[in-house]
C-alpha cells in the first residue's frame, strides 16, 4: 500500500483518487479552497442555483465506468441522468433557427434541411460520417491510452477524411474546421454550427484542424445529457464516493513544495508549513509543476507544457428571473455571433467581442428556482483570459455581461424585463476557483499536424504524475474523468500500462 498526495480536488483528481484507493492505497487529496470540484462549480443565492461551469455533460460513459470500477453504486444511483431533447437550439444571424435532435442522425438531417433548405441536412449527415472516421482514428491514443513516447506520430496527419476539392489548378482536401465549413457544408450557417463546438471547447475556429470534427461527433453519436440539480451534483456524487473509499480530503491546504528525496517525488509542503510525506504525488497543472518542484519535470523529447494564460476563459452571467419557464421552452440555446470575425479576434488580438457568440442554459428543474413563477437561466460565453484582458477595470464586466443579455434576448424574447439580479464571473474567479492562470480553459486533445496535445500523465520525476484538464487528454469533464483513469492505471500497473480496454 503506497501513500499518494494528490493536489487539488478537481474532477479528473477526484476521479483518479477513487481509482487508487480501491486499489488499496492511502489516498489524501489537498485542495487549497474550501470545496471539491475545481471549474464544477455552484452559485446560490436568494433560492436560485446555477452552474458555473460545465452546465450538460457528454460520454457519460466515463463517469459511469469510474463508479462501476470503484464501487457497488452505479452512477445512475447516485445522481440522475436526463437526456436533454433536443440537444441544442441555434440561432443564427439571418433569423433562421433550428434545433437539433439528441443523438439522432436522421431527425438532425430532417431538420436541418426544413430550416436551412433542402441538401443542408445531408451535407451536415455526410460530414458526420467523416467525423466518425477521425474519431475511430484518434479515439484511442488521444482519450483512453497514456501519451505515446513518440508523440509526434500524432501530429505527422491529418486523421480527418476531407472531400477532394479542386480550387483552380490544384485538388485539396480539407485540413482546417474552416475548410470543411467551406468547402465541404457550403452554407454560412452550418459553417457556424461547424465552428461552434471548437469556439465552446476554446479552440480557435480559425485555425483548428480538421479533426476538431470528432467535438461535433461526440454530441451526435454519445448524446448530451443533465444532471438533475445540475452538473454540481456529478461533482458532490464523486466527492462522496471517493469518501466512502476512504480517500482523505483537506480542504484550505495550498501545496507550496512538492518535497524531493534522492530524486523522487517525496510528498508535499503546505502553505503553513506542514509537511506530508508520500511515496506518491499526483499534482495538477503540468506548466505549475516545475515551480513546485524547483526542476524540469518532463525530458527534453516529451510534449513541453504550454503557458496556460494563451487559451482563452469564460464569462458566465447567471439570471435570476421573475416569471415562469414558458412550456416548450429549449434547454440550450446557441445564439450565434452576427460577425463571426468577433469571435476570432478573441484568439488573435485578446480583444472581446462585439457581439459574442452566447450560450443559453435554461434548464427546466425546479430544484434551481425558488417556486414555479421564477426561472434560473445561465449565460456563457468564450473570452480572452485574464492574462489578454483586464477583467479587472472597472465597469468590464459588466458591459461584457450586458451584450451578452442582448444576444440572449434574441433566444428570449423580453428576458432584460425579467432580470431581478444577475451574477457576473470571469476569468478571474476561475483563476480564484482552479488555480488556472488568467482563468483559462484548456481545450481537448486533437491529433493533426497543428493539432492540440498536452503533456503525459507520467513525468520525468520518479513518482510524480500529472492529472486533469491541463494534461493528457486535456480539457472538458468527460476528458477530466479519462485522465484520472489514466494516471490510476499508471500508477497500479506501472510504465508498461497500455490504457483502458
Amino acid at each position: 500500500m503506497a501513500r499518494i498526495a494528490v493536489i487539488g480536488a478537481g474532477m479528473g483528481a477526484m476521479a483518479a483518487a477513487a481509482r487508487l484507493a480501491v486499489a488499496g492505497h492511502r489516498v489524501t487529496v489537498y485542495e487549497r479552497t474550501e470545496t471539491y470540484g475545481g471549474a464544477v462549480r455552484r452559485f446560490e443565492r436568494d433560492g436560485f442555483r446555477f452552474d458555473t461551469g460545465p452546465g450538460l455533460l457528454t460520454l457519460p460513459a466515463v463517469y459511469r465506468d469510474l463508479f462501476v470500477k470503484t464501487g457497488k453504486e452505479p452512477l445512475e444511483d447516485c445522481v440522475e441522468l436526463v437526456q436533454v431533447d433536443p440537444s441544442s437550439r441555434h440561432v443564427f444571424p439571418d433569423g433562421t433557427a433550428v434545433s437539433l435532435p439528441n443523438a439522432s442522425r436522421a431527425g438532425v438531417v430532417a431538420a436541418l434541411d426544413e430550416a436551412l433548405g433542402a441538401g443542408a441536412g445531408e451535407r451536415w449527415g455526410d460530414f458526420l460520417v467523416r467525423a466518425r472516421e477521425a474519431w475511430d482514428r484518434t479515439r484511442r491514443p488521444l482519450l483512453e491510452e497514456p501519451l505515446w513516447p513518440d508523440w509526434g506520430v500524432l501530429t505527422e496527419k491529418e486523421p480527418y477524411p476531407g472531400v477532394a476539392h479542386r480550387r483552380l489548378l490544384r485538388t485539396r482536401r480539407a485540413v482546417k474546421l474552416h475548410e470543411i465549413g467551406s468547402w465541404e457544408l457550403r452554407d454560412r450557417r452550418l459553417a457556424s454550427l461547424l465552428e461552434w463546438y471548437a469556439l465552446a471547447y476554446g479552440v480557435d475556429p480559425g485555425t483548428a484542424p480538421a479533426s476538431a470534427a470528432v467535438l461535433p461527433y461526440m454530441e451526435h453519436a454519445f448524446g448530451t445529457w443533465y444532471v438533475r440539480g445540475g452538473v454540481r451534483e456529478l461533482a458532490r456524487a464523486v466527492y462522496e464516493r471517493c469518501r466512502k473509499r476512504r480517500v482523505e480530503f483537506v480542504f484550505g491546504a495550498e501545496v507550496t513544495r512538492i518535497l524531493d528525496e534522492d530524486g523522487r517525488a517525496a510528498g508535499v509542503e503546505l502553505a503553513d508549513r506542514t509537511v506530508a510525506e508520500a511515496d506518491i504525488v499526483v499534482g495538477g497543472g503540468p506548466a505549475r509543476l516545475p515551480a513546485l518542484t524547483g526542476r524540469r519535470v518532463y525530458g527534453p523529447e516529451a510534449f513541453q507544457p504550454d503557458p496556460e494564460d494563451r487559451r482563452p476563459g469564460r464569462v458566465v452571467v447567471c439570471l435570476a428571473l421573475r416569471g415562469a419557464r414558458e412550456a416548450g421552452a429549449v434547454h440550450r440555446t446557441v445564439v450565434h455571433a452576427a460577425d463571426g470575425e468577433g469571435d476570432l479576434d478573441l484568439f488573435r488580438h485578446g480583444v472581446l467581442p462585439a457581439l459574442p457568440t452566447t450560450v443559453v442554459d435554461r434548464p427546466d428543474d425546479p430544484s434551481l428556482r425558488p417556486d414555479g413563477d421564477h426561472e434560473s437561466v445561465v449565460l456563457t460565453s468564450t473570452v480572452p483570459s485574464a492574462a489578454e484582458y483586464d477583467w479587472a477595470a472597472a465597469g468590464a464586466a459588466d458591459d461584457f455581461a450586458d451584450r451578452m443579455v442582448a444576444a440572449a434576448e434574441r433566444a428570449v424574447p423580453g428576458l432584460r424585463e425579467r432580470v431581478l439580479w444577475r451574477e457576473v464571473r470571469t476569468p478571474l474567479d476561475t483563476e480564484r476557483e482552479t488555480g488556472a492562470a488568467g482563468g483559462a480553459v484548456p481545450p481537448p486533445a486533437l491529433a493533426a499536424p497543428e493539432g492540440v496535445l498536452h503533456p503525459a500523465n507520467s513525468t520525468a520525476v520518479p513518482g510524480l504524475y500529472a492529472v486533469g484538464g491541463w494534461s493528457h487528454p486535456g480539457g472538458g469533464l468527460a476528458h477530466a474523468g479519462m485522465s484520472g483513469a489514466l494516471v490510476a492505471g499508471l500508477i497500479v500497473e506501472g510504465p508498461d500500462f497500455r490504457g483502458s480496454r
